[in-house]
């Protein structure tokens, strides 16, 4: 992600009686060099369905799974988002914020944010495609899948906006990645930045029952070239050692330069903590037109 780590938070008030909300609907994942950071005023908490079986390890301790064989997909469930991981292509699905109560969030019901996260992988890059390994402690996910051909890296952060989720995989060949939006999102470029952000369009609602910022979202790519870009998906390019990431609220419109080309041990000159200056946040943008 550009700004993949810890950044300034911007709140805005959110009355203490507002009520829960579940999640309602499902999503996938990704990771790279640095680690997630989704932001909230309320802590976050995964749990996971693998085979069948669902774990939420106890506050501060962390579950582990090594070599194993998935049928079917992996089910990720937080408090303030969630979303699937099909193991027959890796790819994620429905990825969704829940609309918990907290002040960072950017809904106020669970909302698709992405309908699916793909990579194109040939059935050879497929082949004998296995859990290798996955970590889940509290709010944080990391899932490392195997093939006989490569890896695909997931991480996943339980937050309501910020760094909150990053695909990386490790093939010998560039591989391509298909985002598509959920349903009443769309792509558009920022008046602001001139740069291009996604979200629903909904101004933020300073307080109340139904406080929240504005919904919007960024694509995040590290040694990646977009390849084409609609209204409602793109499509990306990723070399080998690259990633894409998904950033959310502040962190996606803060008046930065892209990320670098890193691709290992990626340190402070790939990190943004907050120091940038944050734009208003756009009036009834306009989605792109295909191009």
């Amino acid at each position: 992600m550009d700004h993949t780590l810890i950044r300034r938070r911007r709140s805005v008030g959110v009355a203490a009686t507002i009520a829960a909300v579940t999640v309602a609907a499902v999503a996938l994942v990704g990771v790279a060099p640095a680690q997630a950071s989704g932001k909230t005023s309320t802590s976050g908490d995964y749990a996971v369905t693998v085979n069948g079986t669902t774990t939420n390890p106890a506050v501060g301790k962390e579950f582990k799974l090594k070599d194993t064989a998935v049928s079917g997909t992996i089910a990720v469930r937080g408090k303030h988002n969630g979303f699937d991981i099909r193991i027959a292509d890796l790819g994620v699905y429905d990825y969704t914020l829940t609309g918990a109560p907290d002040t960072q969030r950017m809904v106020t019901k669970p909302t698709v944010v992405f309908a699916s996260k793909v990579p194109s992988l040939s059935p050879a890059q497929l082949a004998s495609a296995r859990l290798s390994s996955l970590e889940v402690k509290d709010d944080t996910l990391v899932a490392i899948f195997g093939t006989s051909a490569g890896k695909l890296k997931v991480q996943a952060k339980d937050g309501a906006q910020g760094g909150v989720f990053q695909m990386e995989t490790e093939f010998a060949a560039p591989v391509s990645f298909t985002h598509t939006l959920g349903t009443g999102l769309f792509y558009f470029t920022n008046p602001y930045t001139g740069k291009i952000n996604f979200g629903d369009g909904t101004p933020a609602v300073a307080g109340g029952s139904d406080a929240h910022q504005m919904l919007l979202g960024k694509d995040s790519p590290q040694v990646a070239t977009k390849t084409s870009q609609t209204a409602t998906t793109t499509t990306w390019t990723v070399q080998p050692g690259g990633r894409m990431g998904g950033v959310l609220g502040e962190d996606a419109v803060e008046l930065s330069q892209g990320a670098t080309n890193c691709t290992s041990d990626c340190q402070a000159q790939n990190q943004i903590r907050g120091s940038l200056p944050v734009p208003p946040d756009p009036v009834d943008p306009t989605p792109l037109a295909t191009r």
